[in-house]
């Protein structure tokens, strides 16, 4: 776990300055106590980090639990929500042993993307208020529909209203400009210039040049105000820290609706933990394998132990996920320290934290969101055709003007749809012909038409493939081969050659020995005519 120590360092300093608003901004969306989204970031990153199998996920408070938290909350009790909590993670630990953890996927590739992509949009729409430090809403309101009765589209027009009359915060202003010019000459400059520059990441100079700045120009025409800078709970002493804690009413688990609450917990916490497993799984450079019962598992327990002193339900989030790969973390340390961060920042600088400058935040995840909604991947996805398009912009559409489970829902619905479609055209299933032959020798034949819905399959049988072992894979009765079957395939070629298994592909084209490349062999083979016969 410390072989890249050198790279998860940094980026868990990068993960720690976006998950500290994010855990603030949630718990205010959900109607807790913003101590309570601490505590969830905390075990989130330090238990959860440590049980987990995934190498880069980050786990915290989510924002796409905030509506069932918040009328959990106002219906149930505080103290009577946290037992709904443990319920939740004790159902999600039952989920891992009962291995439900390859529901994930059953989610189309175009469907993942789509989720990535929409929420590096709704992360650039909701900042830009920010950057300006103008929007006085929760960081963690990731919601179309946002607290104070505005929505995403109508805080933008008041943010380009308010900059036409001159009506914004120059300080918060210049500073998240000077903010952006920093990460990018960092990213792009600094960072190919030397160790040192690798070793200290951009997002760390630019949140020191925001609070050198909030210092220096407190009370001036060009300073910042304090509704726009971070606000972490500062206790007087020691036993107002502990005060802090809240424990769950065990007497309340004769309440129906108690019950009611922590399955619905358990089922959305893993159901947004496996997408987001998968996501991270496909950002991952080094394409790690993220073990999803073990997920479960680890998810569960961390629900659990933050229930049961007062925080907020836990999933694997993508925003700091996403970051901890853009920012070169390789293993789970990076997560782990993250958590640690917060812990003996919560404690011990919780001062210094609240001189914190919003707008410098938003500038780190206007990259954060950039990255993930870069115009590359609507090109890409276009390319691939209807079936991969349709799904992937409604995905978008739907996590964009309404939230991240509605969107995710109806771009899987839709892929269903296309699926069927194309399935009832061509009604035959994946075939796989398995033979063990002498000298480690296997053979995979699959059929006409291969879709998604095979895709847990064949990955179980491809990670099942022994070292030093010979693979013959057949492809010459494939006729229609899905987009997320040839991603398996191409990561597998990564993996293949660091366990020494050699691939032979047999197509109508011929024989090829390792290739490169299944996406570019599977997009130049020739269609195959239809024809109709008449009587």
């Amino acid at each position: 776990m410390f072989k890249y120590l050198n790279k998860d360092l940094p980026a868990s300093i990068v993960v720690f300055f976006v998950a500290l608003p994010l855990c603030l901004g949630i718990a205010l969306a959900s109607g807790a106590p913003p101590f309570a989204g601490m505590i969830a970031g905390i075990i989130g990153g330090i238990v959860v980090g440590s049980l987990s199998g995934s190498q880069i996920g980050v786990s915290g408070p989510a924002a796409g639990l905030a509506a069932i938290v918040m009328t959990a909350i106002t219906t149930l009790g505080y103290e009577d929500f946290l037992v709904a909590v443990v319920l939740g993670g004790l159902i999600q630990v039952l989920f891992g042993v009962a291995r439900l953890g390859i529901i994930g996927y059953f989610f189309p590739s175009s469907v993942i993307k789509g989720m990535l992509t929409g929420i590096g949009i709704i992360i650039i729409l909701k900042q830009i208020p920010h950057f300006f430090g103008m929007d006085e809403d929760p960081q963690g309101d990731f919601a179309f529909l946002q607290l104070d009765g505005e929505n995403t589209l109508t805080e933008l027009l008041k943010s380009i209203n308010a900059l036409i009359s001159g009506n914004f915060s120059i300080g918060a202003t210049i500073i998240a400009v000077a903010a952006m010019a920093i990460l990018l000459l960092w990213s792009n400059v600094l960072s190919n210039k030397g160790k040192i520059f690798t070793l200290i990441q951009g997002p760390l100079v630019a949140v020191v040049i925001g609070i050198i700045y909030f210092v220096v120009t407190k009370d001036s025409s060009i300073g910042i105000t304090k509704e726009h800078l971070v606000d972490v709970p500062v206790p007087d002493d020691f036993d107002s820290f502990l005060g802090q804690f809240s424990f769950p009413n065990f007497s309340a688990l004769n309440n129906t609706a108690v019950w009611i609450t922590g399955f619905t917990i358990a089922l959305v916490a893993s159901l947004e933990t496996l997408l987001c497993v998968e996501a991270t799984d496909k950002l991952d450079p080094q394409k790690n394998v993220t073990p999803t019962n073990r997920e479960l598992f680890a998810q569960g327990t961390g629900n659990m132990i933050s229930g049961m002193i007062g925080g907020l339900p836990i999933t694997q989030v993508i925003v700091r996920s996403s970051a901890n790969i853009q920012s070169g973390g390789r293993t789970k340390l990076s997560a782990i320290v993250h958590g640690f961060l917060l812990l003996i920042a919560v404690i011990l600088i919780p001062t210094l934290l609240n001189k914190i400058p919003l707008s410098v935040l938003a500038a780190i995840l206007f990259i954060v969101g950039f990255k993930l909604a870069k115009p590359s991947t609507f090109k890409q996805m276009f390319s691939l055709g209807w079936k991969q398009w349709v799904p992937f912009l409604v995905t978008i559409i739907g996590i964009v003007f309404k939230d991240l489970l509605w969107g995710i829902g109806i771009g899987l619905v839709v892929g269903i749809i296309i699926t069927l479609i194309k399935s009832y055209q061509n009604s035959h299933f994946l075939h796989k012909e398995g033979e063990d032959v002498d000298d480690g020798k296997i053979k995979m034949t699959l059929a006409e038409e291969v879709s998604f819905f095979n895709k847990a399959t064949i990955l179980k049988e491809l990670d099942r493939l022994p070292e030093n072992s010979f693979l013959e894979l057949d492809v010459r009765k494939t006729r229609s081969l899905d987009h997320d079957i040839i991603e398996i395939l191409e990561d597998f070629a990564v993996k293949a050659k660091e366990r020494n298994i050699n691939i032979k592909l047999v197509s109508e084209r011929g024989i090829v020995e390792n290739p490169e490349s299944y996406i570019d062999f599977f997009t130049l083979r020739p269609k195959v005519k239809k024809f109709r016969v008449k009587s």
